[in-house]
């Protein structure tokens, strides 16, 4: 029985890495659950597999809990060996975890081990570095952004120091539009007012009309 080695990156993630050894007859779902046991995410979320040119380019879609509209265009991967999709010594799948809050990896194949060991129950992570970014779940309070503590506490502060309310958005841009026109229009009348100002006043060679003698 093959054995295939598998890495699992994020995409946006590259510090994060994975390497998974899998037989060969199991299926897209095994590979599924042994990533998220890896990550302490949850499996059982929509995701899907989809077959890879070396460029990621997304081909034919292995679904995991797909919606409706999807069902009768995608194969399943409780029914899809991963024997029946490895083409290239060196396949790639591109893959997705949760619709819902996404996040986008590239699977790789990386080697074929031609006998399995005994000892070892597959799948089995062979290889974790890096911790996997934390979910954003809503109303969560153990919620982390994955850009950093830093990023999400400079953006609470700054709403904060504005008493921004959502629903005053409209209301805030109106305003400020109200605002800049309004500038610009004081500017506009300052400047044309120095213009004729300064052509009529202070001039030491007028010479008023009446004061002209009659000839």
């Amino acid at each position: 029985m093959a054995i295939y080695k598998f890495r699992i990156t994020f995409e946006d993630f590259d510090d994060v890495v994975r390497e998974i050894d899998i037989k060969s007859n199991q299926t897209f779902e095994d590979l599924h659950k042994a990533i998220h046991r890896s990550t302490g995410y949850n499996a059982e979320k929509p995701s899907s597999f989809y077959v890879s040119t070396d460029n990621w380019l997304k081909g034919d879609e292995i679904a995991y809990l797909p919606n409706e509209r999807k069902k009768d265009r995608v194969v399943l991967m409780e029914n899809s060996k991963l024997s029946g999709f490895i083409e290239d010594p060196h396949q790639k799948f591109y893959y997705i975890y949760n619709f819902d809050r996404p996040y986008d990896f590239h699977v790789e194949l990386v080697k074929i081990i031609l006998d399995a060991d005994p000892n070892i129950e597959y799948p089995f992570l062979a290889k974790s570095v890096g911790e996997a970014p934390k979910i954003m779940e809503q109303n969560s309070p153990q919620a982390v952004d994955p850009r950093g503590a830093a990023a999400a506490a400079s953006e609470f502060d700054f709403l904060n120091e504005m008493n921004f309310v959502p629903e005053d958005t409209d209301e805030l841009e109106a305003m400020g539009e109200m605002g800049i026109n309004e500038e610009e229009r004081d500017e506009d009348e300052e400047n044309e007012e120095d213009e004729f100002g300064d052509e009529f006043s202070d001039d030491d060679h007028f010479e008023d009309d009446s004061q002209k003698d009659d000839y």
